[in-house]
């Protein structure tokens, strides 16, 4: 090989694996350090890509699971909320019946309507009930006859503010619709919330003194404005006797109670088997992702022990290629 002074190639080529070298142990370290196997597209951009998709679908899935979880508390309260109107439904059934027994008198019909009348302010209070300021029930909108538990979407609800004073909301739909698939889109995944019609759930039709259809919430005749006096309605428009309804009509509350538990029920076991489907597919999306994106720890720290000892094996080399143009200084002395 020529002793030359303008062209070191040995040097040139020690420097060029030098920095070569270098690249890799930063690739190693940034792997490494980031747990990623590929940590810019230009590593693989095909399955940047999809990892990003995966990504994006696993954040969706866990929305979706969130939401999930929520449908699932606002169907528990609403049920505990027909819980406790079964159970004062059962207690005004059980007056109802004690009022019957022919040894009671007058007066002691008269303390029987008094606890009457005061758990049909109890449940009129139910019907207020909201979960994060959704109503659990409708209340308004569907009639005795309706056949339906629930509303139809023109309906509207009718409420009492803190205040005291009559407010109106309108729905939208009283069916409530959660979407369950991750792409939003209602055709390839939802689930139809039913909003219980509490006014039709707790009416009895007819009573003794004459009003056509009432309830046992305190909203008077359906679609009326409160009865005149006479009517067995008094002035809260609660039945103001327990005399002036039959056992029969009592039966027939319950039975409408226990088909709105019933649809309650159907819905939590649909909303848990949804669940547990998203929950396995989201376990096997960021599988999938980090089959793609995951560095394998054991492979690339023997390629980081690896690509160090060729720097500094590079670097030595280098210093001794930029030593030979020294050589041919000795020579001109």
């Amino acid at each position: 090989m020529p002793i030359v002074v303008n062209t070191n190639t040995a040097a040139n080529t020690a420097s060029f694996n030098l920095n070569k070298n270098a690249e890799a142990l930063r690739k190693s370290l940034a792997r490494l350090s980031s747990g990623k196997r590929i940590t810019q597209p230009a590593e693989d951009a095909g399955g940047m890509a999809v990892a990003y998709k995966l990504d994006s679908q696993a954040k969706r899935t866990e929305a979706v699971l969130n939401n999930h979880q929520n449908a699932l508390s606002f169907l528990q309260v609403q049920d505990g909320a027909l819980e406790t109107v079964g159970k004062v439904v059962n207690r005004m059934g059980e007056l109802r019946t004690m009022a019957a027994d022919v040894t009671k008198n007058t007066s002691d019909i008269e303390n029987y309507s008094k606890e009457f009348r005061e758990l049909q302010s109890q449940l009129n209070q139910v019907r207020l009930q909201k979960f994060n300021g959704i109503s659990l029930f409708a209340v308004t909108g569907g009639t005795s006859n309706s056949g339906t538990l629930y509303n139809n979407a023109s309906a509207t609800y009718n409420y009492e503010d803190s205040t005291g004073a009559q407010q109106t909301e309108s729905y939208s739909a009283f069916s409530r619709v959660i979407s369950t698939h991750p792409s939003g889109i209602s055709s390839e995944g939802s689930i139809s919330l039913n909003v219980t019609n509490l006014t039709f759930v707790l009416t009895v039709g007819g009573i003794e003194s004459g009003a056509s259809s009432v309830n046992l919430i305190g909203l008077a005749s359906t679609g009326t404005s409160s009865p005149s006096s006479g009517s067995g309605i008094n002035a809260s428009g609660f039945v103001d006797s327990i005399t002036e309804i039959s056992i029969a009509q009592f039966t027939q509350v319950i039975e409408k109670i226990a088909d709105a538990r019933a649809e309650n029920g159907a819905e939590q076991q649909r909303l848990n088997q949804s669940y547990e489907l998203h929950q396995v597919n989201l376990v096997n999306i960021e599988a999938a992702h980090g089959r793609i994106m995951d560095v394998d720890v054991a492979l690339e720290s023997t390629r980081f022990a690896k690509n160090n000892v060729l720097v500094q094996a590079s670097a030595s080399m280098t210093a001794q290629a930029n030593q030979l143009t020294q050589v041919a200084l000795t020579l001109l002395q």
